[in-house]
């Protein structure tokens, strides 16, 4: 057994009670290491998040001291009685194990790329090929974080990128600490899959 399996078994009853309530629409957060992917969840969530950090003992910890090993979790509550569960996977590649199971019956994935990252297009294409089955199946929406730091590629860029990579959907600017950036690529997604869903 990996290290990262043996993590993820460590946290299986949290992703357990997790799934045990969800009975509405699921939302998937991705995208590498210090993306954004804890902190826009967590921003969000109308409930306290689940996040199940351990301290970082790669190169993830140049980036910040703890990572996701298993997924973070929170609860957005629409309009009536509906509820967005939000997953957000590890961003490390040793931890994939964990994307399919955390998809299964997503309707859709909010990519998370960080522009000050030395290659955010190749970040780009490296997750829209781990999750292409999933978005081809669903819907997609990007959200470029650090923009503030470093403005180049711009989100034109980035549009013009996703497009050369045969993918469709929304690309925004966001502060994954602003609860109204990540409430905009919500709401996008969720448009596109119905625009009758209210939020």
């Amino acid at each position: 057994m990996t290290i990262g399996q043996h993590q993820f078994y460590q946290h299986r009853f949290y992703y357990s009670l997790c799934l045990k309530h969800y009975t509405s629409y699921k939302i998937v957060f991705t995208g590498p290491v210090g993306a954004g992917k804890s902190t826009a969840i967590s921003s969000i969530s109308d409930d306290a998040p689940l996040q199940t950090d351990e301290r970082a003992r790669d190169m993830a910890g140049e980036k910040k001291p703890t990572t996701t090993v298993a997924m973070d979790y929170g609860v957005l509550r629409l309009n009536g009685e509906e509820k967005v569960h939000l997953f957000g996977t590890p961003g490390q590649e040793r931890f994939e194990f964990m994307w399919d199971i955390l998809t299964e019956g997503g309707l859709g994935l909010i990519l998370l790329l960080d522009n000050t990252r030395e290659h955010p297009f190749r970040d780009m294409k490296f997750f829209l090929e781990a999750f292409d089955s999933y978005v081809r199946d669903t819907a997609l929406c990007v959200g470029v974080t650090r923009m503030d730091i470093n403005r180049t590629p711009s989100i034109d860029d980035h549009a013009k990128q996703l497009r050369s990579f045969g993918y469709k959907g929304p690309v925004f600017e966001v502060d994954a600490r602003q609860k109204d950036d990540i409430s905009k690529l919500v709401q996008s997604l969720l448009y596109s899959l119905d625009p009758g869903i209210a939020y």
